[in-house]
């Protein structure tokens, strides 16, 4: 089983080896995916800064999503993701971003969005773009590390598949 760190010292060495930066904005996992890259010696080379956007007005304030992306769509939205990892890009000198926005539980879920539901943003300086969302299962820590996890793994096969193409 690849666990978070092994996962974080793959996606370092993809990053170094592309001479990528990395952001993030987090919400519901509250700086998670930060923790394990940062766990990496050597990560200053590769990861730049994360924000932890909890609130909308973070979300507004440190990386510049729209109220009315938020108002419209919520702050658990692909429209927001998107925003998030744009703004994360626009906000920092890194040149790949990650950001991630969801219900970890217990409560907060809806019909619509229930818990376990988790958007995630993918964004580059080179162009690429990959919005997403994800159901998860289990209580509030699995939610938020199966997130986590998800991120590492998004990243990881964007990078491999750009080192496969030899594109930098």
């Amino acid at each position: 089983m690849r666990t978070p760190l092994l996962m974080s010292q793959q996606l370092g060495l993809l990053l170094a080896k592309q001479q990528q930066i990395l952001t993030t904005a987090e919400s519901c996992t509250g700086g998670g995916v930060a923790y394990w890259v940062t766990e990496v010696a050597g990560s200053s080379a590769w990861f730049d800064r994360s924000f932890v956007t909890y609130s909308n007005e973070a979300k507004q304030e440190m990386i510049g999503v729209r109220e009315a992306t938020l108002q419209q769509f919520g702050a658990v939205s692909e429209q927001t993701v998107e925003e998030m990892a744009l703004g994360a890009l626009l906000h920092s000198r890194a040149t790949l971003a990650a950001a991630i926005s969801g219900i970890a539980g217990p409560g907060g879920g809806s019909a619509e969005k229930p818990v376990g539901t988790v958007c995630f943003g993918f964004a580059s300086v080179q162009g690429w773009l990959k919005i997403e969302t994800c159901h998860f299962t289990g209580d509030r820590e699995q939610v938020r590390q199966q997130a986590i996890e998800h991120v590492l793994q998004s990243l990881i096969q964007h990078l491999t598949l750009r080192d496969a193409q030899n594109v930098n």
